[in-house]
């Protein structure tokens, strides 16, 4: 019997999510909104990477596309959310079992 394979949509989204992850900024940015107490603004993201606001801006709406981030409106800023606190320690325990040399 063969095991049974993943459909292309399982696929899509996975190869999604792991692009995403991919860079070093939007795992990091991934990483500081899951650590957080609460809520943080985008431009405070940005002043904590010390990186311009539209490039990190640019890397939120990859993260938001890939469902990994939720952007609230409050007021005229922009909050970010994980969707998924506790992923990157997943990822990050997933890279180090794989990653350990035998």
């Amino acid at each position: 019997m063969m095991p049974s394979m993943l459909t292309e949509e399982d696929i899509r989204l996975v190869s999604t999510v792991l692009s995403a992850l991919g860079n070093p900024t939007r795992l990091r940015i991934v990483e500081l909104v899951s650590k957080t107490e609460r809520p943080l603004h985008i431009k405070a993201v940005a002043e904590i990477l010390e990186k311009d606001y539209a490039a990190v801006y640019r890397h939120i709406k990859v993260l938001q596309e890939a469902g990994l981030l939720k952007i609230y409106e409050v007021g005229r800023s922009r909050v970010l959310h994980p969707k998924e606190a506790g992923l990157i320690e997943k990822f990050v325990k997933l890279a180090k079992k794989t990653m350990k040399k035998e």
